[in-house]
């Protein structure tokens, strides 16, 4: 299921940044005195009571000021509001009610958006009167908090997650497999879903970023139901200039939470890029499924060496991907398209496959056997036990006698086993180690 995303806004130099690091856990937005320093949206996954969102953090809305870049902060709010499946809107208790607090709390309800208000940098939580005026904006009560010593930021959460409960879950059974089509703008997405659905439903043009929101069609084949999702091509940070496009990133990367299966679209005739690098990254991180499909083979001239070369240079560009399965199409010729949905196929059922623990046990015991854990001066570190915690993308725990003496590469090597073993090709695999105690350090 997709994310629900939550934008936080407000004028400049309330503290929606220091807000925001303190929901995510760590100083990831840029944090100054200055007002203005937070020019783009930043989004990070948050958790509270066992609610998963995506929390945005947006640049002040000055109402004072005028000019290019504050136009594009204001653009860039605004599209994280319509966006946002609720918003926290941010204001200075110390300072009081601002004109431009007003102009904020207008756009917010033209969004018709579900609202927290939040009455930052309070310092002292029995003085009540600090909170009066804030009850003129008409978004009912304020929550008073003090983001930069952590105080009363758990109601506001409380509060948050009670919005985030209207939200709707999947509509989609859990038999439909569900497939994102990722990539740089150009690539030929759109092309591609238009070859597997093998009728026009999807606007292909050459302009990037035609494909602004992303676009579910419903499909069946071979008795199987699935969902290709069209996507917005993702560019570099500095490239992205209009505010649709930077609006559409998130709905990317929303799709991305929601799916099954990833196809990562290359280039072929351009080659992996730093921003195919950060893509293909991203569906890695979130754990997906996913297939490397290199697309407009056709424009490659060719020889007898020519696939192997360019197999080897992207396994090279994307070794975090080593696990994905790589293959060559064209989409407007049609070569090699129907190979796709057998991968997508494959890839998610390797995605779900769990191993029984009996034969996971055995099988690390072979292995530790032909090369042993390492050791740490005196110290040899022990796998006592080995079981998969989940699937989607595959979880293994594994329990041992100190979770500090697994290298890196000892763990890798245990992962290769696994994977030699019994495949999940398509897919990454987390492990978690622990002691035998309740303590736990993931990996």
């Amino acid at each position: 299921m997709a994310k629900p995303v939550v934008a936080i806004v407000g004028r400049p130099n309330v503290g929606k940044s220091t807000l925001f690091n303190r929901i995510v856990g760590g100083r990831v937005a840029i944090v100054e005195s200055q007002p203005g320093v937070t020019r783009d949206r930043l989004y990070l996954d948050a958790e509270w009571a066992g609610r998963s969102f995506v929390l945005v953090d947006t640049g002040g809305l000055d109402f004072q000021e005028s000019g290019e870049i504050i136009e594009g902060v204001h653009r860039q709010a605004e599209q994280a509001i319509n966006e946002a499946d609720a918003v926290v809107f941010v204001v200075d208790a110390r300072a009081g009610l601002n004109p431009d607090d007003e102009e904020v709390a207008s756009i917010i309800r033209r969004a018709g958006k579900p609202v927290v208000l939040a009455a930052n940098k309070v310092e002292d939580f029995d003085f009540k009167a600090d909170m009066y005026d804030f009850y003129r904006l008409g978004l009912g009560d304020p929550i008073p908090v003090s983001a930069a010593q952590g105080l009363n930021t758990g109601d506001l959460l409380d509060k948050i997650v009670a919005l985030l409960s209207t939200v709707p879950e999947e509509e989609y059974s859990p038999d439909v497999i569900k497939i994102a089509v990722i990539g740089r703008p150009n690539v030929g997405k759109s092309s591609l879903v238009n070859a597997i659905l093998g009728e026009e439903r999807v606007i292909v043009s050459d302009i990037p970023g035609t494909t602004r929101d992303a676009i579910d069609t419903l499909f069946v084949l071979g008795g199987k139901h699935y969902v290709i999702i069209d996507t917005a091509g993702l560019r570099r940070r500095s490239r992205i200039e209009e505010p649709t496009e930077k609006y559409s990133v998130i709905r990317t990367l929303r799709t991305v939470d929601r799916c099954d299966v990833v196809l990562v679209l290359l280039d072929a005739s351009t080659g992996v890029t730093e921003q195919d690098k950060r893509i293909a990254g991203y569906a890695h991180d979130a754990g997906k499924a996913s297939v490397l499909v290199v697309n407009k083979w056709d424009l490659v001239e060719k020889d007898e060496k020519t696939i192997n070369r360019h197999t080897e240079k992207i396994r090279q560009e994307l070794v975090f991907m080593k696990y994905a399965p790589l293959i060559f199409i064209s989409a407007t010729t049609g070569k090699r398209v129907a190979k796709v949905l057998e991968l997508v196929d494959f890839v998610a059922e390797q995605h779900a496959t769990r191993i029984a623990t009996p034969d996971l046990n055995n099988l690390i015991k072979e292995a530790t056997m032909q090369t042993p854990p390492p050791t740490d001066k005196t110290r040899r570190l022990k796998i006592l036990y080995i079981t998969q915690a989940g699937v989607r993308p595959p979880k293994f725990v594994i329990f041992v006698n100190d979770p500090e003496l697994m290298h890196f590469s000892y763990l890798r090597y245990l992962e290769n086993q696994i994977r030699a073993a019994y495949g999940f090709e398509g897919t990454p695999i987390r492990f978690s180690l622990r002691k035998r105690t309740s303590e736990k350090r993931d990996a």
